[in-house]
């Protein structure tokens, strides 16, 4: 079997219904958790070919990227694109906080069983 066969038969898509083995809720986080761990496989390939091209090119040393410091406005940048990024990952965990905290705050689906019970 060739690597584009077996590469063919992974993306097949079975026939029937998608069997669940945990909720369907943690399914379609993991899947999307997969789907972030592609993409990031991705950009680590990209990076690496563009190493490689600049090592071949002389443009770049082999261990220079690693040996990079960057200065105190690059770093502060640095860490602010991570707070930042950080942050909106875990929005959801901060809104489930925040709501918490106001006892009184009621979810959209729980208002509209609200009313689905006061039209009855």
């Amino acid at each position: 079997m060739s690597f584009n066969d077996a590469l063919n038969e992974a993306g097949a898509k079975p026939a029937g219904k998608r069997p669940y083995f945990l909720e369907p809720q943690v399914e379609r986080v993991l899947a999307i958790t997969m789907s972030i761990a592609q993409e990031l496989a991705v950009a680590h390939q990209r990076a690496d070919t563009l190493e490689r091209l600049l090592r071949a090119k002389g443009i770049l040393a082999e261990g220079e990227i690693d040996a990079f410091t960057p200065d105190a406005a690059a770093s502060a940048q640095r860490q602010m694109w991570n707070q930042e990024y950080i942050a909106r990952i875990l929005r959801i965990v901060q809104q489930e906080n925040e709501a918490a905290a106001l006892s009184d705050d009621v979810a959209s689906g729980e208002m509209a069983d609200d009313m689905v019970r006061d039209a009855d």
